[in-house]
């Protein structure tokens, strides 16, 4: 009888013994899951708050970036209009030094001709002397035909004209915007020596018509012509 309880005691102190055994293991499993879900559950919420940050970031970039766009196209519309500008004052600055050289308000050069009106030689069966002599009108139309012919600026004798020159016959002598002049009077323009010269030795043109009227007539074509500016005021 004594053995059998004995056994019995053994056998339940074995059973106990495995029973706290797997409690223990039990309870040590839980306590790992636990803590590796609580990890989990970290890491989830921190992977969650660098995704966010990143998209706020990807926000900000895009929002700079369309910004950018909007300075780079204020930027483009102000070169475009400083380049109109700049295209303007350019014209006008052609457009005054044009006007100028037309006014004669400034030194002007170029290619173009130079055409000289000597008297002719005196003829003592000749009863009018004035017969060989240059008067205005000889003058006026080799200027005519310049200016026809599209030249830019024209000089007599180094003088220049203007649209309002005169031109006067005082004896030997003419006078230009009241400065006088004597023979041979030398006529420089600036503009195509060609045709410029073309036009003026027109068969029955200026040319023709002066040296059937006894003036000596000389026509060269130059490279460089100079004229300088109005005188007086």
């Amino acid at each position: 009888m004594k053995m059998k309880m004995k056994g019995k005691h053994v056998i339940l102190s074995l059973v106990c013994l495995v029973l706290g055994y797997m409690m223990a293991f039990s309870y040590h499993l839980t306590q790992k899951e636990k803590a590796s879900t609580t990890i989990t559950n970290n890491q989830w919420e921190r992977d969650l708050e660098l995704r966010n940050q990143l998209i706020a970031q990807e926000e900000k970039n895009r929002n700079l970036q369309k910004e950018l766009h909007e300075k780079q196209n204020k930027v483009l519309d102000i070169e475009e209009q400083l380049s109109q500008e700049e295209q303007l004052f350019f014209n006008l600055a052609e457009d005054t030094e044009r006007f100028r050289m037309y006014l004669g308000k400034v030194k002007v050069k170029g290619k173009g001709v130079e055409v000289t009106l000597k008297d002719g030689e005196y003829d003592p069966d000749e009863a009018n002397i004035n017969n060989y002599i240059v008067h205005e009108h000889h003058v006026f139309k080799v200027i005519n035909e310049l200016y026809i012919s599209g030249a830019t600026a024209v000089a007599i004798n180094g003088q220049r004209l203007t649209s309002n020159s005169y031109i006067l016959c005082n004896g030997p002598v003419i006078e230009v915007d009241g400065f006088q002049h004597p023979a041979p009077f030398v006529i420089t323009a600036i503009g195509d020596p060609e045709v410029l010269s073309s036009a003026l030795n027109l068969t029955g043109g200026v040319k023709d018509i002066l040296v059937s009227e006894n003036i000596e007539f000389s026509l060269v074509e130059k490279e460089e012509v100079i004229i300088d500016p109005i005188l007086g005021t």
